[in-house]
């Protein structure tokens, strides 16, 4: 398909969606609608870092602000990767493919709390402002509450945005510097939750602009009532929501739960009807109980040790390939997976399109590690530190022990590994610093597009995001770059693959493995689902 056929289909897919969107949502948006009275508590796996989407990238604070309390532009259909119209009841692309014109929803409300009750609906000050704070680092409420904005830097898109224009309360043009392949997927994801340019406004006058973090403000179907660090978070239903029927809980309540296995006994009780990550060993149990359903597939997921090539000797590729053919990944398979996961090559998981599919997981060899070393100059080993996450996460079930694992191997080489923790916001923010010399993490995809991956964990202008190996080599960059800017799937296709061999050659972090999702529920939650981009959303869940 050529590029203008491929724009005009683009264009009537848009269209089409939204007016089948408009068509349901119109006629009974401006009422209030009647939420059933209904509580569900989910128990989460920890506390968010904060509640404004545009500074963080990890699904617990997701989960805790993003599909709770905000909408964005475009959406992804609960439980797929499919975008479908949300605050924008459609959108046109230029035939040059670098300007978008999104035509917003008219009737939206913001939410009324404690701490602000909105005079205006949703309009398209509200958009400017949200991605102008992101975009433009003189933006008055940016120097105010000056924040960073990862996925924006990771994904290029403070270079790929050339502005963001209001041509009438209800229409928003954005320009592009080049044309995107992946832009409409990337405007769906957290980073692009909406926020009220009425409520900031007034944050500013009252001095208080770091309240967008604390006391957020959104269009989505929950509205933030409190927040107790380490114990619980409260919402309720929203009435006002735009999707009519949609709110069918009048309470949510986050039960903050760190451990696995009490998180496991508090639904068996009752005293929860949804968890987070349960741990390998607890799956069997959970699937026994006659009052729970164990809803499972395969992960979008990735969990992996990264390497931070700015600290010596980890610059050195053959300390890096010693370090990972010194790994026995597959005990790591069986002892921290115990079954629900295989093991990893790539730099994504074997679901995501262009993945390469004959790229080999280099053979356990301790004595070939060792010559390794010993070419690189450290014959004797060398002290370094290991970072393990404090929480589960749906890559790395258990990562102390996985740690421990991978510190005994390392001893075997002469590698003296010092195990690191912190609480989880402080891991990665300390994670982003680079103050780790190697560290357990992982990702599971936003969006679908192979850039998610490729680009996001390991292009040079994600360094100090979510690039923790602060990696960044340019015959690989350049791939990324031409891959984002042709539309043509085939041709993106070449690039991530050579793209991948690169990366299997440079190894800047050690693939481990790709996970089962399991979701526990008791039976009485209706219509739960796994989302494949790794949160936990209850728009649409119901009780009975």
């Amino acid at each position: 398909m050529n590029q203008n056929k491929r724009l005009r289909f683009a264009r009537a897919t848009a269209c089409a969606a939204a007016a089948v969107a408009v068509s349901l949502g119109a006629a009974t948006i401006s009422q209030a609608a009647t939420i059933p009275n209904k509580t569900l508590v989910y128990c989460s796996e920890g506390s968010p870092a904060g509640f404004d989407p545009a500074q963080y990238t990890t699904s617990t604070d997701f989960t805790a602000n993003t599909f709770t309390v905000y909408n964005r532009l475009v959406e992804f259909a609960r439980g797929s990767t499919n975008v479908e119209p949300g605050l924008a009841e459609k959108w046109d692309v230029s035939a040059d493919g670098k300007t978008y014109t999104f035509h917003l929803r008219h009737g939206v409300k913001f939410q009324t709390t404690a701490y602000f009750k909105p005079t205006r609906e949703f309009n398209a000050d509200d958009v400017v402002f949200t991605f102008e704070r992101m975009l433009d680092p003189n933006q008055p409420f940016r120097k105010a509450y000056p924040a960073t904005f990862p996925y924006v830097t990771d994904m290029g898109l403070d270079k790929l945005i050339k502005h963001v224009e209001k041509v009438d309360p209800y229409t928003v043009r954005f320009e592009l510097n080049e044309v995107s392949a992946p832009f409409i997927q990337n405007m769906a994801m957290e980073y692009a939750s909406i926020e009220s340019a009425e409520y900031a406004d007034q944050l500013l006058k009252e001095g208080k602009a770091a309240d967008i973090n604390q006391k957020p403000v959104g269009t989505g179907p929950f509205i933030f009532r409190s927040y107790t660090k380490d114990a619980t978070i409260r919402y309720d239903g929203n009435p006002d929501y735009w999707k009519p029927g949609e709110v069918k809980l009048s309470k949510l309540i986050f039960s903050i739960t760190t451990d696995s296995s009490v998180r496991a006994q508090k639904i068996k009780r009752g005293e929860c009807q949804v968890m987070s990550y349960p741990k390998p060993a607890d799956i069997a149990t959970l699937k026994g109980d006659s009052n729970i359903d164990m809803a499972s597939q395969a992960g979008f997921n990735l969990g992996y040790l990264a390497y931070n090539v700015q600290h010596k000797p980890l610059d050195n590729v053959d300390v890096r390939r010693a370090l990972d053919i010194a790994i026995n990944k597959q005990a790591i398979i069986e002892s921290v997976y115990q079954g629900a996961g295989q093991l990893a090559t790539n730099p994504m998981p074997p679901t995501q399109w262009s993945y390469v599919k004959d790229l080999k997981a280099q053979k356990y060899d301790p004595d070939e590690a060792k010559k390794l070393l010993a070419k690189a100059g450290h014959a004797n080993g060398f002290d370094i530190t290991l970072w393990a996450m404090p929480v589960q996460r749906p890559y790395n079930p258990n990562a102390r022990l996985m740690a421990e694992m991978i510190q005994a191997d390392w001893k075997k080489i002469g590698v003296n590994a010092k195990i690191v923790t912190y609480e989880w916001g402080e891991y990665i923010k300390r994670a982003h610093a680079g103050e780790d010399d190697t560290m357990l993490i992982g990702w599971t995809g936003d969006n679908g597009d192979p850039d998610n991956w490729l680009g996001t964990l390991l292009g040079c202008e994600a360094i100090n995001g979510n690039n923790f190996s602060k990696w960044c080599y340019k015959p690989f960059d350049d791939l990324i770059q031409k891959g984002r800017t042709t539309n043509d799937k085939a041709q993106r296709t070449k690039y991530y693959e050579e793209a991948q061999r690169i990366f299997a050659d440079q190894l800047p972090f050690s693939p481990i493995a790709h996970s089962t999702v399991y979701q526990p529920a008791t039976k009485n939650v209706v219509d739960m689902k796994i989302d494949p981009l790794g949160y936990s959303r209850f728009d649409g869940v119901s009780m009975k």
